[in-house]
């Protein structure tokens, strides 16, 4: 346990921390009664194949009055595989705000990280969080940008009159498949293998990967296939409402040989959904066009030999950032 001078004491979490932890995240970040957050809290942070989220909370007494969790996460490069964190759930409680809790629990955290071998940590604040990040030592390597496609001229003018935030949780669709049942299947580690070697930074993806992060039910994922089976290739998507449109957004495509003509045809399939107004994506196929300025940010910080290239040297999906 680290002392921090003001009463205040720092320490790693432990799983008896747990509701303690929830009832701080709940005040913090509004999240009332609705107990889906918890499974999603749970799902995130215990379920992930890469390991159990570390996490530091800062106590007055016994009290939890601060959180910092950081999400394990596999990358991979042109140089091979790359130990990542992602700078994720983060709380204060609204009376110990402005007292540096966040920068302590954040450095106590990088000290321990490095000593365990993770090479980078990285994230996508917002504009409000980014600022914070800088003075502690995170580079801003550039915006990932958003591409989208219409699927009508009707579509086109909800989308421009939809200037609010997309809603939280998806909308429950039949098209497709259920995510959880394609990716379940002995064909989907096949298909992964045939990604070909990374060019760029990269979610390093397996069967367990894909099966838990497009496996929480409350978000309904949905695939199609792209072809006659899940070797041609398959598009991951949800569909949520912004506004009075609907949006569909293309969370991952892994297609035999990373071929862009299959790209191209899993984005048509997405697009095809009926109701859909329009789908986001990170991708660059045909047929898609820029939202300028739209897009999350990618930061990122070194912690041991691992140079970090700019946001167009990392091959990211919208799967990839959303949600984390």
């Amino acid at each position: 346990m680290s002392e921090v001078g003001d009463g205040l004491h720092l320490r790693r979490a432990t799983d008896e921390d747990g509701p303690a932890v929830l009832g701080l995240l709940g005040s913090a970040l509004g999240w009332g009664d609705d107990r889906r957050f918890a499974a999603f809290f749970a799902w995130k942070h215990r379920d992930n194949p890469a390991g159990a989220s570390p996490a530091w909370v800062a106590l007055d007494g016994d009290r939890i009055v601060g959180l910092r969790t950081f999400l394990r996460w596999e990358l991979e490069g042109p140089d091979g595989a790359v130990r990542a964190v992602r700078a994720v759930d983060t709380a204060t409680h609204p009376e110990y705000q402005r007292r540096g809790i966040f920068s302590r629990l954040t450095r106590l955290a990088l000290e321990e990280l490095v000593a365990e071998g993770v090479q980078v940590v990285f994230n996508t604040p917002n504009d409000r969080s980014g600022p914070g990040y800088l003075k502690l030592g995170w580079q801003k390597l550039g915006r990932l940008p958003v591409r989208f496609r219409p699927t009508s001229a009707g579509a086109l003018i909800r989308l421009a009159g939809a200037r609010c935030p997309a809603e939280r949780w998806s909308l429950p669709l039949e098209a497709g498949h259920p995510a959880t049942e394609v990716l379940a299947g002995p064909e989907i580690a096949g298909l992964l293998g045939a990604r070909g070697t990374a060019k760029a930074w990269r979610t390093r993806r397996s069967a367990a990967f894909v099966a838990w992060r497009y496996g929480f039910e409350p978000l309904h994922y949905r695939a199609v296939l792209v072809g006659r089976d899940v070797a041609d290739g398959v598009a991951v998507f949800r569909a949520r409402r912004r506004g009075s449109s609907v949006e569909g957004t293309v969370c991952d495509v892994v297609v035999a040989g990373d071929d862009p003509r299959l790209r191209r045809a899993a984005l048509a399939r997405v697009a095809a959904v009926a109701g859909i107004d329009y789908v986001l994506t990170l991708d660059r196929p045909g047929l898609t066009l820029p939202l300028p300025g739209q897009g999350p940010t990618l930061f990122a910080r070194e912690l041991t030999a691992a140079a970090v290239p700019p946001a167009s040297g990392w091959q990211l999906s919208l799967g990839d950032v959303e949600l984390f």
